[in-house]
């Protein structure tokens, strides 16, 4: 991966978080404190979280703050917020994705919206990482219901493969509070950082030489199309109204949209 990739500044990037994170009377009562920050939001489907009225609720206001909007997949598990890895088939897989974004689509287009991405959470955001053929498999789902749609996913040479062998767009994403190994993988054993200074200086290298601090002490030349911002983190609004002053994000479609000429 190393050789492959090279050394560049990054001048634009989207700013993601999660929405629709609650199910009947357990509710998330601070994720919609990004959404004045972020360029792009992650809808719950119903299966890891999200009840239809959680959902419509969260479209309407992506669609109040002119947010992009997008289906976050997950594993059938309520009870265990979709952090539970499951042994799917391919048939499996595939109908689960479908299924989800299917919803999703649907939903949208009755509030005159459109979804322009997917992505995957939890447990299943880890094994697409990991596993070449299970991402290849949600890429194919994906495009059975869109060919336009983007498939969000952890940076790395996984999501590469995918985007190139199934030719799918991909939006290569990144977390701030993440430790990456040499390889630019998530290091999923390492404690996430709740350090904000230390976070926005980690963007300001990743938008200055599309570099990352590393689990071994140095640094790793990442893909970085988002950056992912997590209602988990104690320090969360803090730090991603710090790094709108780095930095103003913009939707994975609007940059392409800008590289083209056409806005």
């Amino acid at each position: 991966m190393q050789n492959v990739l090279e050394r560049k500044s990054i001048k634009n990037i989207d700013f993601n978080c999660d929405l629709a994170q609650s199910f009947g009377i357990y509710k998330n009562s601070t994720e919609s404190r990004l959404l004045d920050y972020v360029s792009s939001v992650n809808i719950s489907c119903g299966f890891h979280a999200g009840d239809p009225l959680t959902i419509k609720e969260a479209l309407l206001q992506a669609k109040e703050k002119n947010i992009v909007v997008g289906a976050h997949i997950g594993f059938d598990d309520i009870q265990g917020f979709g952090y539970r890895q499951m042994e799917l088939d391919e048939d499996e897989l595939e109908a689960l994705v479908m299924y989800q974004v299917g919803a999703i689509m649907t939903f949208a287009k009755a509030y005159n919206m459109e979804i322009e991405h997917v992505r995957p959470h939890g447990a299943m955001y880890r094994q697409a990482m990991e596993d070449l053929e299970f991402s290849r498999t949600i890429a194919k789902a994906i495009k059975k219901c869109s060919q336009w749609l983007v498939y969000y996913g952890a940076t790395g040479e996984t999501l590469a493969t995918v985007a190139e062998e199934e030719n799918i767009q991909v939006a290569h994403e990144v977390h701030l509070e993440k430790m990456y190994d040499v390889n630019g993988n998530i290091d999923f054993s390492a404690r996430d950082l709740e350090n904000t200074e230390m976070s926005i200086q980690r963007l300001k290298g990743l938008l200055q030489n599309s570099q990352l601090p590393n689990n071994v002490g140095e640094r790793t030349i990442v893909r970085a199309d988002s950056i992912h911002f997590s209602n988990k983190l104690s320090n969360a609004k803090e730090l991603i109204i710090q790094a709108r002053e780095v930095i103003e994000p913009l939707p994975y479609n609007y940059k392409n949209a800008l590289k083209s000429g056409w806005v």
